[in-house]
């Protein structure tokens, strides 16, 4: 089975930093309901800025799928979990 890997990219510990830390919770427990495993990573751009010209990252909050490919973003608080599920490419349309 392979491991979804996703990270988080956020600015701060702003309202919407949070919003979107507690809908990817959410979205890894129902896939991990579902019997896939979820790696997940937050990471502060503003702690770590290299990373964040690494990712090309232009906007925050935004979510990239690593694996599996292939490789999805989505921007934004994550708060319609399916759209978002269907934008990371871990659900059928």
């Amino acid at each position: 089975m392979t491991t979804i890997v996703l990270r988080l990219y956020i600015a701060g510990k702003t309202a919407t930093a949070e919003r979107a830390i507690n809908n990817l919770r959410r979205i890894t427990a129902d896939l991990e309901e579902h019997g896939q495993r979820v790696d997940v990573e937050v990471i502060d751009i503003l702690e770590r800025p290299q990373l964040a010209e690494d990712e090309r990252i232009l906007a925050t909050p935004v979510v990239i799928k690593k694996l599996p490919e292939p490789l999805r973003r989505i921007v934004g608080d994550l708060s319609e979990l399916d759209k978002v599920l269907i934008g990371l490419d871990l659900k059928e349309h």
